[in-house]
């Protein structure tokens, strides 16, 4: 049986329930929205007839009661229909909640039709219209809220995984030569203990003391007692783990029983190994699988905020011991992580563009554009290489609100309803707030939010004008509109070049920041499309965004 709780309606869903109201009302029919205590949360009459304010009331409480006491949350579609003088149409909102199961039980709408009608035909038709209005109104109100849970998901697991990547970089820009293992080990221990709050940390080494072999503890942070002995026995666990298939050692009492034995301090524990490759490491260290030896590994005990150690961790530990052994090894991780920076960017607008066969590689080419406008612009006043950089992440990242659209809409082969061209409309603010949420993005927010806005104000969302709006926002703006005036799409052919520029010169003072757009048309535009299109030998095709968008990211994380 599902867990039902009671709770009001957000402002958002008061006023979308209002519209709905009005819309009924065009139908000569009275709305309310009664909670499931009897009280009126809003109402609109259409005038034509006195609706029966008890009446009311009774039909809304009668339906919550039937969901909340026999939880009849399997059909959520379902119009109860009360006729006793008027004839009332009744569903409840019954809106999803956070916990498997969980229902929110908002209230009941009600529908007052008044005193049926004369022709049985006639009154039939018009409860049936009616009845299927009420279910989609109530099954959009449910998609809203699910579909909010999933962009504060996606912001929530986008900045954690951004925090991430920003330790990663940050153990990696102290790969110097100069450094000593102990202060670069050191600093891997203490600035993971930032992001994984646990009692103790210690990185455990290889070294050779007096000609034997022994595992030493390098660096720590925390209350961790590792004794010669104990280093000995968690590499021997941690290497056979390894050789059973597995990628660390992971062991508790949350699930089962521990599988070792360990102090009694331990209630948790993870190991990870610094593996080291080639058959002369192989041979030194001992040679665990396909010349891969462990030359250490990073271990920590008792995870503070969650009972145990989960896969996350586990990935998130590995990345940082495998750093730690690339340093060790001579710091060839730099490469590495550039590309992962890179290419979390690239799959999160490739899922964007990925939506509709028409636009893909379209975010790309917006950020090829929007950093060669910048960098033209950079020609005839004080731009700054870093602001240039930010200015291509903006345009990288202009629709990734686009994930909360509905393909369907995106694909649609005609005019827009104007609820459609509403959600559409919703993309850049959805997308500033996915990124808003991370603190190194700030400076992008805004060229993502406003990418949509005309200098005459005429834009969307927040109709801004050419004084409001950053140059970030005009730019990608404009570089926005030229790839998909030149772009094929569902319900129109590609412009040619020329045409583009014909357009945006007669938007030049209205839809477009008349300075911005002048340098622009004043550029080499035909060189620019060859970038775009892959052509000469200074293609931006292929690794153009692994190339320039690494030292890109790269400016996010200063």
């Amino acid at each position: 049986m599902p867990n039902i709780m009671t709770h009001g309606l957000t402002c958002l869903q008061r006023r979308d329930l209002e519209r709905f109201g009005a819309r009924i009302g065009h139908f000569g029919a009275h709305f309310a929205v009664v909670d499931a205590e009897g009280q009126i949360l809003l109402r609109h009459d259409a005038g034509r007839f006195a609706s029966d304010t008890e009446a009311v009331v009774e039909a809304g409480r009668a339906v919550c009661e039937a969901v909340r006491d026999r939880a009849e949350t399997d059909d959520e579609g379902r119009v109860w229909r009360f006729c006793d003088g008027h004839v009332l149409l009744a569903a409840a909102l019954c809106l999803p909640c956070n916990g498997p199961g969980c229902v929110r039980l908002a209230g009941a709408m009600v529908v007052d039709l008044g005193a049926e009608a004369p022709s049985a035909d006639a009154d039939a038709m018009r409860v049936a219209y009616l009845s299927e209005m009420m279910r989609l109104a109530a099954q959009g109100l449910r998609d809203a809220v699910r579909n909010d849970e999933q962009m504060e998901k996606m912001g929530l697991e986008l900045a954690q995984v951004y925090e991430e990547l920003v330790l990663l970089h940050k153990i990696n820009t102290h790969m110097k030569v100069t450094e000593s293992d102990g202060t670069f080990l050191q600093l891997a221990c203490d600035s993971l203990t930032d992001i994984v709050p646990v009692e103790g940390i210690a990185i455990v080494l290889e070294r050779m003391v007096e000609g034997e072999r022994r595992f030493m503890v390098a660096a720590g942070s925390g209350l961790i007692d590792l004794s010669p002995h104990m280093t000995a026995v968690l590499h021997s666990r941690l290497a056979e783990d390894i050789r059973r298939g597995q990628e660390a050692l992971l062991d508790s009492e949350v699930d089962t029983a521990f599988r070792f034995e360990w102090p009694q301090s331990v209630r948790n524990i993870i190991a990870v190994p610094l593996c080291a490759k080639g058959p002369q490491e192989a041979r030194s260290a001992g040679r665990v699988q396909n010349a891969v030896a462990i030359i250490g590994y990073m271990v920590a005990i008792n995870r503070i905020d969650k009972p145990d150690f989960d896969s996350t961790d586990m990935k998130l530990f590995a990345s940082v011991a495998s750093g730690c052994a690339v340093f060790i090894e001579n710091g060839r991780l730099f490469n590495d992580l550039k590309e992962l920076f890179v290419g979390s960017l690239k799959a999160l607008t490739n899922s964007i563009d990925a939506k509709d066969q028409y636009t893909r590689g379209h975010s790309e080419r917006v950020a090829i554009i929007s950093q060669w406008l910048a960098e033209r612009v950079a020609e005839r006043e004080r731009l700054d290489s870093e602001q240039i950089h930010r200015i291509y992440l903006a345009g990288l990242l202009h629709d990734i609100g686009k994930i909360g659209v509905d393909e369907n809409v995106l694909r649609k082969n005609g005019k827009l309803t104007p609820e459609e061209r509403e959600c559409i409309q919703r993309h850049p603010s959805v997308g500033a707030g996915i990124l808003r949420g991370i603190k190194q993005m700030q400076d992008i927010v805004p060229g993502v939010l406003h990418h949509h806005e005309r200098v005459d104000g005429k834009g969307y969302p927040e109709g801004l004008t050419g004084r409001e709006m950053s140059l970030t926002a005009k730019i990608v703006g404009l570089a926005d509109s030229f790839d998909a005036m030149t772009s094929k799409r569902v319900y129109r052919d590609a412009m040619t070049v020329d045409q583009a520029l014909d357009e945006i010169r007669k938007g030049l003072g209205t839809q477009f920041d008349e300075k911005v757009g002048t340098i622009f048309l004043e550029s080499d535009i035909y060189h620019l499309w060859d970038r775009i299109q892959g052509n000469g030998p200074s293609a931006y095709g292929g690794r153009h965004l692994a190339d320039y968008g690494t030292t890109a990211v790269g400016t996010l994380l200063r």
